[in-house]
């Protein structure tokens, strides 16, 4: 039961993942949350996240900002590093990752996910077969609704980490 919420793949930080390797790999639309994964909740497009996008850009990849949160935190953080978006996308729905992969022109089998939360980013883009890689919360200060999800997802992650170091992946 708790394995839908698994992630593909769990990681410290967006910035560490080889896009380049997964580029080789065929992949070639990426959909990041923003909040908590690419900068602290609230925080606007930093140095890194901008250098990030634009190494992206240059790699070959399309991007798409998808968020629930409001237009004018969305549209600003996308300007600043120059991709598409969707604001309040309703994750866990699949409509938005759809619509994001149709607007990237890739395919569930040619985007992956990057977000900090289970019961949203990870889950929502499971359902519909895009590959999606967890990453640890850039900054504990989080609205109060997240924190209470959090407690739930210590679970899953306890059982989903437990089932990786019985498969000697971690």
């Amino acid at each position: 039961m708790l394995k839908r919420f698994y992630p593909d793949v769990y990681m410290d930080s967006a910035y560490e993942i080889d896009y380049e390797g997964l580029y080789e790999k065929g992949y070639r639309g990426i959909i990041f949350d923003i909040d908590n994964t690419l900068v602290p909740h609230g925080a606007p497009a930093d140095a890194r996240s901008i250098e990030l996008f634009k190494r992206l850009r240059d790699i070959g990849y399309e991007s798409l900002l998808l968020s629930n949160n409001k237009e004018p935190r969305v549209r600003s953080f996308s300007e600043k590093v120059n991709s598409r978006y969707i604001y309040k996308a309703n994750k866990p729905f699949p409509k938005s990752y759809q619509k994001a992969m149709e607007l990237m022109g890739t395919t569930a089998g040619t985007t992956f996910f990057v977000g900090d939360q289970l019961f949203t980013d990870v889950w929502g883009a499971g359902k519909i077969g895009i590959f999606t890689y967890l990453v640890k919360p850039i900054n504990p200060k989080e609205e109060i609704q997240i924190v209470l999800k959090r407690y739930l997802e210590r679970i899953v992650l306890f059982f989903y980490l437990r089932n990786e170091r019985k498969q000697g992946k971690k």
